[in-house]
């Protein structure tokens, strides 16, 4: 047992998606594809009895510095006994805009709790707690399964380890996105889904046909406009790259373009460039 611990779980971006709502929060979910970024999370977990004189005064849940509220994190906590504990978060990634910070920040706690607290839980066991706070928050369906098992994974079954089932694109390409601002999932996912889900299971279908990575951009362009999720800032970007020669779709759910190789450089915009996280979450070791 230690007094703290970080846990890094890669950014998420979700290229198509269907969503698979159930009574039980484990079983719900969403199948789709999408990728793992290098860019990521770290979420250290301090334990509350050795808070110092800056972290009694300030909020439990920090994001780069400052205070945040994200359910699923609490739900977490609660599961795992460690509602005490104080929550710190640093990230390259903006929140709210398609790159699944919020499951992260659920994944990263509950694996640094563990450790932590000494609750003595399966990996298994901590990405369904983590899984099943995210879909009770109404913040997201895929993004925690996917960002433990890291690659361009595709989620085949909805819900947690012990329902879902996933498969991956086998590739690593060099990702480039750009931000434009925040789509809020949790109306997306309260309203009609329908049409997306819809739209999801026709290019999850095509795609398990033909997984390469150009099969999943064209994909998941194909999916934001058949679904009606398309921004206009991102369809500009898209057209952009398109003209330029490559290929570029929007993250589901923000106003995020994302593209392989140099596609959005190509087209004249100045991303931020990262990799394709090949593995999963992970506790950070002391010399990291």
């Amino acid at each position: 047992m230690t007094d703290e611990a970080t846990a890094f779980v890669p950014g998420h971006i979700t290229g198509f998606f269907s969503a698979h709502p159930a009574d039980d929060p484990s079983a719900a979910g969403s199948r789709g594809a999408g990728i793992t970024l290098s860019h990521g999370v770290d979420v250290r977990v301090r334990r509350g009895d050795v808070r110092d004189d800056h972290d009694e005064s300030g909020p439990a849940v920090a994001l780069n510095g400052d205070a945040v509220e994200i359910d699923a994190v609490g739900a977490v906590l609660r599961e795992l006994g460690a509602s005490d504990a104080v929550v710190t978060a640093e990230t390259p990634l903006p929140l709210g805009a398609g790159f699944g910070v919020s499951g992260a920040l659920a994944l990263g706690t509950a694996y640094a709790v563990n450790a932590v607290y000494d609750a003595r839980r399966t990996e298994n066991s901590l990405v369904g707690i983590a899984h099943r706070a995210e879909v009770e928050a109404g913040t997201g369906l895929g993004d925690v399964v996917a960002q433990a098992r890291g690659g361009l994974p595709i989620r085949l079954d909805p819900g947690g380890p012990d329902h879902g089932r996933l498969d991956g694109v086998p590739a690593s390409p060099r990702v480039e996105y750009v931000t434009f601002g925040s789509v809020s999932t949790e109306a997306v996912l309260s309203g009609d889904t329908d049409a997306l889900t819809a739209a999801g299971e026709r290019a999850l279908a095509d795609l398990r046909e033909d997984p390469t990575t150009e099969r999943f951009v064209a994909l998941s362009r194909r999916f934001a406009s058949e679904a009606d999720l398309l921004t206009d800032r991102v369809a500009e970007a898209v057209a952009d790259v398109r003209d330029a020669g490559g290929d570029a779709a929007m993250a589901m759910l923000g106003d995020t373009v994302f593209a392989f190789g140099d596609g959005l450089s190509a087209a004249g915009y100045d991303p931020a460039v990262c990799s394709v996280h090949a593995a999963g979450a992970t506790l950070r070791s002391e010399s990291d």
